[in-house]
């Protein structure tokens, strides 16, 4: 696959929109000494749904839109993220996943968006070193000026940002980091907004020809927030785990797209079944004993463009998503 597009200058504009529009959205906006631009979403200010809602079109380094809507799709949860990319590969692999480990000292958190696309950076034990997951995708990107945006509930000390810059090749100045706390509005939209995301993680994890994927689309809930943080970061995966819904577009034969469908679904994984903050604290908060096979939406249909024939499969579950969402 090739792409010519700049996931870094397409987000330029959103990124300014925040900056623009602060008061508005009830973000926080400072200059640290080294030039860094931050935007807070949810530390010391409310921030919101709408501010949210942008930030998940930067995470895909603007390649895809983000629309909330009411929908009755759900039995009690009417608030829904609309993804749609023309490109979800780029999009969802090549910027919106959360790939980059970012740490010093007692700090540490993930970061995603289009920084990823210019440092190339990776967490560590995920199957395919980032390298050669952007040499699959046939895509480098660079730009003078970049944005990241970082899932945690304190702004990162300055090394962390200097490291950020060092490795994007950029100076602090032309650096902005977004900070989304989970446990806020605007971060639990941004990261069930991830919901085509997962989809295109797992389907690259069951080795699916990347290529082959022409277009998509997903939905989810919009989960409520809470204060604790594991449960926070429990119903924005279970938003997805249960009540995700994704359509996928594909090229090659019904063989290839029905064997897709039937792997994707969360229900496919030997530790569906439960609200993930419980199964979180089963595996005693090791993120990485937990089946990778279970983040993925709910429900997929996968459709075969050449042959016109669609296949789905999974199903949403009401019960789990309400005793996840507190109802």
């Amino acid at each position: 696959m090739q792409y010519s597009a700049s996931v870094n200058k397409l987000t330029q504009p959103l990124v300014q929109e925040l900056i623009d529009n602060a008061d508005k959205l009830r973000l926080g906006v400072q200059q640290l000494e080294n030039g860094c631009t931050i935007i807070d979403a949810g530390i010391d200010v409310p921030g919101g749904l709408e501010a949210g809602r942008i930030i998940t079109e930067i995470c895909m380094g603007g390649m895809g839109t983000a629309t909330l809507s009411q929908s009755t799709y759900t039995d009690n949860w009417p608030l829904t993220i609309n993804i749609h990319s023309t490109n979800p590969v780029l999009a969802c692999l090549g910027s919106q996943y959360a790939g980059w480990s970012l740490s010093h000292e007692k700090y540490y958190a993930l970061g995603s968006g289009p920084a990823r696309a210019i440092a190339k950076k990776e967490k560590e034990g995920v199957t395919v070193p980032v390298e050669e997951l952007y040499k699959e995708l046939g895509y480098s990107d660079s730009a003078d000026s970049t944005a990241l945006v970082i899932e945690n509930d304190k702004i990162p000390p300055v090394e962390i940002i200097e490291k950020i810059a060092t490795a994007c090749g950029v100076s602090a100045e032309k650096l902005t980091i977004i900070v989304t706390p989970t446990s806020s509005l605007a971060g639990g939209v941004q990261v069930v907004g991830r919901v085509l995301e997962v989809a295109m993680h797992k389907a690259h994890e069951l080795h699916f020809p990347l290529e082959n994927i022409i277009d998509g689309s997903g939905s989810a809930p919009v989960c409520p927030p809470h204060p604790d943080f594991v449960k926070a970061m429990g119903r924005t995966n279970d938003a997805i785990l249960f009540a995700g819904q994704v359509h996928i577009f594909v090229k090659g034969s019904d063989e290839e797209a029905e064997k897709l469908a039937k792997e994707l679904p969360s229900s496919t994984s030997k530790d569906y079944g439960k609200p993930f903050a419980e199964i979180f604290k089963a595996y005693e908060y090791d993120f990485f004993k937990i089946d990778g096979m279970l983040f993925s939406p709910a429900s997929v249909i996968v459709t075969a463009v050449e042959s016109g024939n669609s296949f789905r499969a999974g199903k949403l579950d009401n019960a789990l998503l309400d005793q996840s969402f507190g109802a």
